[in-house]
């Protein structure tokens, strides 16, 4: 099983500029997340449409790639990434792992696990959840997912999913076990091609969710469930948690 993964890295964000280069004790964030995606996957490289960025992986000695600036998703951006990484390399892949730029701590466990999961070629499309807390239950911010008994995705959500009816919701979290998705997603290599050329759809543009576009045109998507709390930095003040509580190299 022949892995790609591929970590989408922009310098612009609205709450964290700049955030890819931003130092976490001796490396910078990109640095940190390219380090433990390669304890999963002997390829990896980072897309990016920022000068700033390719050289900074060229200096580190990553695998880099630009793409467009246009792109409205990082799994569009890891389309074309794969395309062009596979065209320098000269090498050809089975899945496709998209890794998030913002979290440097992602466990190489969890990616390995997501890639297995290809190893049935009747997989499309796999991603991690995690059971929800009771500060995330009713967090719009905190996508929650039900799936079905063969561990397909069945629908995305910023509600609470499923209602539970004829209880007060302060029992809810007794009486069922909820779960909430991670962001990190693997395709099969064709599936990702595919997807990308699909029109953006009425459940996507409602939940601003893009995982629901692929439901709704008939894509499978596998789940794979941890118990790993990840560390992802979404502000300045979230990166300097993680300087006050971590010893870092």
């Amino acid at each position: 099983m022949n892995i790609l993964g591929i970590i989408p890295s922009r310098y612009a964000s609205t709450r964290f500029p700049g955030k890819p280069l931003a130092m976490i004790g001796s490396k910078t964030m990109i640095h940190r997340v390219y380090l433990q995606a390669s304890k999963a996957f002997s390829d990896v490289v980072v897309a990016t449409d920022d000068q700033r960025i390719y050289d900074e992986v060229k200096g580190f000695g990553g695998n880099v790639v630009m793409t467009s600036e246009s792109h409205q998703s990082g799994t569009d951006r890891c389309a074309e990434a794969a395309v062009n990484y596979c065209k320098e390399s000269g090498k050809t892949f089975d899945a496709v792992i998209n890794i998030q730029g913002d979290e440097p701590f992602v466990k190489p466990e969890q990616l390995m696990d997501l890639g297995k999961l290809f190893e049935d070629k009747n997989v499309e499309i796999a991603t991690l959840i995690k059971e929800a807390s009771e500060d995330e239950l009713f967090n719009e911010n905190a996508v929650k997912v039900i799936f079905n008994l063969n561990n397909e995705a069945i629908y995305f959500s910023r509600n609470t999913i499923p209602f539970m009816r004829g209880k007060d919701k302060a029992e809810w979290l007794k009486n069922f076990t909820y779960y909430r998705h991670i962001g990190v997603y693997a395709y099969r290599y064709d599936v990702l091609q595919k997807i990308t050329l699909l029109p953006q759809s009425s459940l996507e543009l409602c939940e601003k969710l893009e995982q629901n576009r692929w439901i709704e045109n008939g894509y499978k998507i596998k789940i794979c469930k941890t118990d790993f709390e990840g560390l992802a930095v979404d502000t300045p003040a979230d990166l300097q948690k993680i300087l006050d509580t971590m010893e870092l190299d």
